[in-house]
This record gives structure tokens, sequence and C-alpha cells, in this order.
């Protein structure tokens, strides 16, 4: 009977400690995508000059939207086998086949007359100015920068300023 209870006291104190030693705020591991094993949400643009957007994954769903700008970046927030659920900056989306997306990242610039700093600092010389709207290919990027290139024109834009990017992400 003494072991019995020496036994379940030591594994009681067993579990608290391994509870303890456990972090509370633990961070939640990234979301990973079934079909790539990528993280998701993740960013890439539309690889053709059209991409029509479905309501489920398959070529039997009704087509609900077309996009039709090259290099337009877009978010997907879910896979399912050839499918990829993605999201426009306005949130508008639904199910595109993953043919017609690409890897290469680009940005809308979300701000008018965003201008293109030569280093990641706005005292640095102004290389151009971007029109809101604009489809810019993306660079590198630090905590708030991000290095674009739109039309010949190269330089730094404020990461505020851009969709197509997370504000925490870092590339190099």
């Amino acid at each position: 009977m003494k072991g019995r209870i020496f036994r379940t006291v030591i594994s009681a104190v067993a579990l608290w400690a391994a509870i303890a030693a456990t972090p509370l705020a633990a961070e939640p591991a990234q979301k990973r995508g079934p079909v790539t094993n990528l993280p998701l949400p993740r960013f890439v643009s539309l690889k053709a000059a059209e991409g029509n957007v479905r309501r489920g994954p398959s070529l039997t769903h009704r087509i609900d939207w077309v996009f039709k700008h090259r290099h337009m970046p877009l978010k997907i927030v879910a896979e399912y086998g050839h499918w990829r659920r993605v999201e426009d900056r306005d949130g508008i989306g639904g199910w595109m086949h993953y043919s017609l997306l690409s890897g290469v990242r680009t940005v809308i610039v979300e701000r008018d007359m965003l201008t293109l700093f030569a280093q990641p600092d706005s005292k640095s010389l102004e290389n151009a100015h971007l029109e809101m709207g604009v489809i810019a290919r993306l660079g590198s990027c630090d905590p708030l920068w991000c290095r674009l290139s739109a039309d010949g024109q190269r330089g730094w834009a404020r990461k505020d300023a851009l969709w197509g990017v997370a504000p925490d992400e870092i590339r190099e």
C-alpha cells in the first residue's frame, strides 16, 4: 500500500514538473499546406496573363472571377490537390490551378506616389516615385523596408505601403 501511494506521489510530482517546464506562451507552429508542406498563408504571383478563379477546387466548379494582370501578387490560404485557394489584396478570391501561379514574388503599391529610395532610409536619395496600384518585383526585405524594381526603376520602399509581403517577413 505504501509503495503504491509513493509511486502515485512521485508520478504526480513528475507530471507537475513536466507541466511547469512547458512554456505557457509557446509559439504556435506555423500552419503548413497539406500538399506542398509550404507555409500558409504565403504569397505568390499570377504567372499567366489571365487566370480563372473557381468556386471550388476542380474544373467542374463555376468560374467566379478572372484575374487579368500578369505578375499580380496573390495570397495562398489553402491547398487541395493541384488547386490553391487564393485571395487578392481586396480579399476576393477562390480556387486556381497551381500551374497558373508562380513563386516569383511581386507586390502592389498601396500608397500613391510612393518614393523609392537609394537606401533603406527616408533621408537617402530619392530614385523614383511609384503610383498606387503599380505591380513591382520584390527583392530583399528587412523589418521595415523592401527593395523593389518596377519598369527599370529600383529602390527601397517602406514595407507598410506594399501588399504582397508579410509585415514580419525578412528576405535576403
